[in-house]
C-alpha cells in the first residue's frame, strides 16, 4: 500500500446505499436495450486495415487483413434485414420501451429502421461514430468522432443524443463525453446497480450502470450460452432476485441485445418469454436510459 491516490473506487454506496424513489413506486427499473452496429463494423470498405472479429456466429475469429470477410458482413447484415424488425414488432406490441445503443455510420445506412425507432418512442443513445476498439485510437481522433456522431444523428433524427455508450472505450471516453458538455449520462460502466455522479473534466457526469452479464453478447462469448434457454433462465433470476430485494432496496437492471444474435429465431424465443415474465408483475418501471437519466438529475444529489 501507498500514500498515492487510487484511481478507482471500490466503496460506492457501501451500506448507505439511497432509495432510488423509482416512478410508481417501483421496485425496480427495467432498460432493454438494442446495441445498432451492423455496417459501422471493421470492414476495409470502412477503411479499416481488416475484417471484424466480434460477436458473430463464429465467436471469436481472427480478421482478414487487406480483404472482406463476406461470411461475418452477412451476419452482420442479418441484423439490420431481420433481427432488428423481429425485435422492433416485439417491443412495440408489448408497449415495452427501448434504448437504442445507435453506432452513427450504421444507422446512416437504414434510414428505415431510424424512422421506426423515432415512431416508436425509442431512445437513440450514442454508440459512437464507429463500432471499433477505441482503446489505441487518438484523443483527438476520438474527440473528432463523437462530434461527428451527435452532428450525423442530429441530421438523422432532429435531435442530438444524450446518452452515449462506446463499449470498446478508450481510457479518454468518459472524460471526453463530459467534456461535450451536451450528454445527460454515459453507460460506460459496470461498477453498480444504480446511478452514480463521477466528476470529468471539470464537470459532473451520470454514470448509469450497463451490463455485461444480462447480455446477449454471451451467445458469441465463452463461457456463454449455447442456446436459448440458459439465457432466459439467467435473465428471469437475475430479475427475481432484484425484484425482490426492491421490496426494500430497488435497483435496475439493463438487459443487453444484438440484431444479429438474439434476433435469431431460436434465441428470440428465449428473450420473449422473459419479456413476458417482466409484463407478469407489477411495481415494475420499463424506461429507457433517458428516462433514468432524468429522475437521477431530478434528485438534486449531484457531486
Amino acid at each position: 500500500m501507498t500514500d498515492s491516490p487510487y484511481p478507482r473506487d471500490m466503496v460506492g454506496y457501501g451500506r448507505d446505499r439511497p432509495h432510488p424513489r423509482w416512478p410508481g413506486e417501483a421496485r425496480i427499473a427495467v432498460q432493454f436495450v438494442i446495441n445498432y452496429e451492423e455496417g459501422a463494423e471493421n470492414s476495409i470498405l470502412h477503411g479499416d486495415a481488416g475484417s471484424e472479429t466480434l460477436l458473430t456466429e463464429f465467436g471469436f475469429v481472427e480478421p482478414r487483413i487487406g480483404e472482406r470477410a463476406l461470411p461475418i458482413e452477412s451476419m452482420y447484415e442479418f441484423g439490420s434485414r431481420v433481427g432488428f424488425w423481429r425485435l422492433h414488432r416485439l417491443f412495440t406490441e408489448r408497449g415495452v420501451p427501448v434504448t437504442i445503443f445507435g453506432v452513427t455510420m450504421a444507422l446512416a445506412r437504414n434510414p428505415e429502421a431510424v424512422a421506426a425507432m423515432v415512431e416508436a418512442d425509442w431512445e437513440i443513445a450514442s454508440h459512437g461514430y464507429r463500432w471499433i476498439d477505441y482503446h489505441a485510437v487518438p484523443e483527438a481522433e476520438e474527440r473528432a468522432h463523437i462530434e461527428k456522431a451527435i452532428a450525423i444523428q442530429q441530421e438523422l433524427t432532429g435531435t442530438r443524443p444524450l446518452g452515449y455508450f462506446l463499449g470498446r472505450r478508450s481510457p479518454n471516453t468518459v472524460r471526453l463525453v463530459a467534456e461535450e458538455g451536451g450528454f445527460l449520462y454515459s453507460q460506460d460502466s459496470y461498477a453498480d446497480e444504480l446511478p452514480y455522479w463521477v466528476e470529468e473534466a471539470g464537470r459532473p457526469l451520470l454514470m448509469i450502470p450497463y451490463t455485461a452479464d444480462h447480455n446477449d453478447h454471451r451467445f458469441a462469448t465463452a463461457p456463454g450460452f449455447d442456446w436459448g434457454e440458459p439465457f432466459f433462465a439467467y435473465l428471469r433470476d437475475a430479475f427475481d432476485v432484484l425484484y425482490e430485494e426492491g421490496a426494500e432496496r430497488p435497483g435496475m437492471m439493463s438487459i443487453g441485445l444484438h440484431s444479429r444474435l438474439v434476433g435469431r429465431p431460436g434465441r428470440f424465443a428465449a428473450l420473449r418469454r422473459f419479456v413476458d415474465h417482466v409484463l407478469a408483475h407489477d411495481r415494475v418501471w420499463l424506461c429507457r436510459g433517458i428516462d433514468i437519466a432524468r429522475h437521477w438529475h431530478a434528485r438534486g444529489d449531484g457531486p
